[in-house]
């Protein structure tokens, strides 16, 4: 074991961190070009790209319980989580490069339906991306301890996270969509392979020593000790964050249909200059959201979690987000103001991807700690299906698209209310 990984310092929280980030980065993609490639250049309707963007979740709701379970028993090629998140990255990474490319792999097939090509991708993607995630963050809960450097831990993830997810939407607005596409491959590979030659995995569980140890206590008569897992908690937990991301992917799949309406029309615009300024639109507010978002974890939310507690903090931060929503359905009427509102919602989004694995990890049992991030998951992937189907039908049907941001509005508002249910006491049940 290196040094940095004893001291547990900020350079290990880095490397430890930088996983994740490969698997944000994808999927940082993934938002900012699926639906615009979709819309621009193969013509789908805004249901069929809502089914398009199904067919991630519905691979996550088994993929990630699955993986996580089989990740907490394993060991190979040097650990128990290293080699799902080398095989994730290295799908997601030929996935990325697809994307572009939908049209030639279906002619090269012969499969005359593009739409059932672009499913076959995008779940492909997704269920990559879910491979790799539920054991990057699993690996930051197997090597530190619980408490204040765990907390610490997911914040640094998602800080580098949420820069680096924030450079893919710069790229994309700068220098374009397809540049993001191929330098993504690339990233996505270096990211996800390389910091794992500098992170030791325990052989055992920190659960598990436990349960051993009291093996050998119960032989002399004490009781064995039992790793406690708070369902109660749990449950209310994923409701809260269920609506939390109900919101997100809503704005993550649609907002193309926002600033299509609301985007003003030039006499002299083309149809692919037009298509092009829409990306870049695109690219700019989830910049915003990622960069400015970055900044958040490390230097507000883990000192504000000490002070109040890492669920009301959750809970102030999403209602934070709500109020952003609303106010781009009431003020978004310019680029500036739609940006604008992009700064109020990176609180809660800063807050959504990082302090819920923190609250979550310290309420199960450890050593299962990969089958409870796959299980935490479906309070992601659920929201995710339900507004890449149902709520697509609704924004197709509706005349006003800044419908788009009253759903997403309110669904935050609702998980903000449901967080304070969410006990922060540590109890066994």
């Amino acid at each position: 074991m290196l040094a940095i990984q004893k001291r547990l310092s900020n350079f290990f929280y880095i490397i430890l961190g930088l996983p994740s980030t490969a698997m944000g980065f994808a999927l940082s993609i993934q938002i900012a070009v699926l639906s615009w490639i979709l819309r621009t250049k193969y013509n789908l309707e805004i249901d069929q790209i809502g089914i398009v963007w199904a067919a991630g979740p519905i691979a996550g709701i088994l993929g990630q319980p699955i993986i996580g379970l089989i990740s907490d028993k394993v060991w190979f090629w040097g650990g128990r989580r290293k080699p799902f998140i080398i095989i994730g990255g290295i799908l997601a990474a030929l996935m990325i490069f697809a994307l572009p490319n939908i049209d030639k792999i279906s002619n090269f097939f012969g499969i005359a339906s593009i739409m059932a090509v672009a499913i076959t991708v995008a779940l492909t993607l997704d269920l990559s991306i879910n491979i790799s995630f539920n054991p990057t963050r699993s690996i930051i809960a197997d090597v530190t301890p619980d408490g204040q450097p765990r907390t610490k831990g997911y914040t640094w993830m998602q800080s580098i996270s949420n820069l680096f997810g924030s450079g893919a939407y710069l790229m994309g607005a700068l220098i374009g969509n397809y540049f993001l596409i191929y330098a993504g491959v690339i990233i996505v590979l270096i990211f996800s392979i390389g910091p794992l030659l500098f992170i030791e995995e325990p052989r055992v569980l920190a659960s598990s020593a436990k349960e051993d140890e009291g093996k050998k206590k119960s032989v002399h008569g004490t009781p064995a000790e039992k790793s406690p897992t708070q369902w109660g908690e749990l449950f209310k937990l994923y409701v809260a964050h269920g609506f939390s991301w109900l919101g997100i992917q809503t704005m993550f799949v649609y907002i193309f249909a926002f600033l299509e309406q609301k985007l003003p029309a030039m006499p002299d615009m083309s149809v692919a200059d037009r298509n092009a300024r829409l990306g870049q639109m695109i690219g700019w507010s989830f910049f915003i959201l990622n960069a400015v978002g970055s900044i958040w974890p490390a230097f507000l939310l883990e000192p504000l979690s000490k002070k109040l507690g890492r669920v009301r903090t959750q809970s102030l931060m999403v209602g934070i987000m709500a109020l952003g929503y609303f106010g781009i359905v009431m003020l978004a009427s310019s680029p500036f103001m739609l940006y604008a509102m992009m700064c109020i919602l990176t609180f809660g989004w800063a807050a959504v991807v990082s302090l819920p694995f923190a609250i979550m990890s310290e309420k199960v049992d450890k050593g299962r700690m990969g089958f409870f991030m796959g299980i935490f998951n479906l309070s992601v992937v659920l929201p995710q299906l339900i507004a890449s189907s149902v709520v697509g039908t609704f924004i197709k049907n509706s005349t006003d698209k800044g419908i788009v941001f009253i759903i997403s509005g309110v669904s935050l508002s609702i998980s903000a209310a449901l967080w304070l249910f969410v006990s922060e006491k540590h109890k066994s049940l």
